[in-house]
């Protein structure tokens, strides 16, 4: 991760071809998860991820950003070859989905807690995008099946903590909230009611985890730096980049002043010498001790 050679730490600025009024590319740019394994095209392979003995598996959350950087690049350069691998993406997220509505997702890392928010979300704006550009009803019947999960509280097996006045989407159901992880899993909840047009219960929780993620935001700051998780974990360089442009697009898809206000608050930090050195030794410290 710290020497840029991570596929799960590719650079991830705001997304350069989605919009607000519909479903088109999506809010974080993943399109370096593809042309960084450029071996991938014209093949019917999907990325791989090695595990600690070193076996090679499909994680759910690489394959799901896989397809969504696919897709920018198809709608970036209309070459057909990204939208094949978009398309064998989404032929996987399909066959994949448990009759729950789940992704197995954390099956080789914490096999105890399988199931996470985020990549419900990114499974649900992967599927939508396929359904806008395929018509295919399939899709539109998947993504319902994994936000219907992703909302599901974790009383019941599900990923969120809902108590009728906040609404958390976690991406560790048995760790803190993930601030990147709860905006990933936002974002699939806002395509689901950007592409049904829904007015009813989707949408109330699409403003009610909005509420509640402006609510926690003072939570995963420091005065010099953005906050990992709720736990009290600094975040890495990476993420802490990654919160910008997160930041960025949220404020653009809601126009709510908070999220420039942090968006421009940690592009300082992130501009400052003296606070990159304070949090590379606290992240340093804290990994020691983990």
């Amino acid at each position: 991760m710290l020497c840029g050679k991570s596929m799960f730490h590719v650079n991830q600025e705001q997304g350069k071809c989605y919009e607000t009024d519909k479903l088109k590319g999506y809010y974080n740019d993943l399109t370096e998860k593809v042309t960084r394994q450029p071996q991938l095209l014209g093949t019917d392979k999907l990325p791989e991820h090695p595990t600690k003995d070193k076996t090679l598996v499909y994680f759910p959350v690489a394959i799901f950003q896989y397809g969504l950087g696919a897709y920018d690049l198809y709608l970036q350069t209309g070459n057909r070859q990204y939208k094949e691998k978009f398309l064998q993406c989404i032929e996987w997220t399909l066959d994949n989905q448990e009759p729950t509505g789940a992704w197995n997702n954390f099956f080789f890392s914490y096999p105890e807690h399988p199931y996470g928010a985020m990549a419900q979300g990114e499974a649900a704006s992967l599927l939508l995008r396929g359904y806008t550009e395929l018509g295919d009803q399939r899709c539109l019947d998947a993504a319902k099946r994994a936000i219907d999960f992703m909302l599901t509280s974790l009383a019941d097996g599900g990923t969120a903590i809902a108590d009728g006045k906040s609404l958390v989407l976690l991406e560790y159901t048995h760790l803190p909230a993930v601030m990147n992880g709860w905006i990933f899993a936002w974002w699939g909840l806002y395509d689901y009611v950007l592409t049904t047009h829904d007015s009813g219960k989707y949408r109330q929780n699409l403003e009610l985890s909005l509420q509640s993620l402006e609510q926690q935001l003072g939570k995963f700051t420091k005065s010099y730096w953005s906050m990992y998780d709720l736990g009290g974990r600094i975040a890495s360089p990476f993420y802490h980049h990654l919160h910008i442009a997160q930041m960025q697009a949220m404020h653009r898809l809601t126009e709510h002043q908070i999220f420039d206000d942090y968006a421009q608050q940690w592009q300082c930090n992130e501009n400052n010498k003296l606070n990159r050195w304070r949090a590379f030794c606290m992240k340093s410290w804290q990994k020691i001790w983990e």
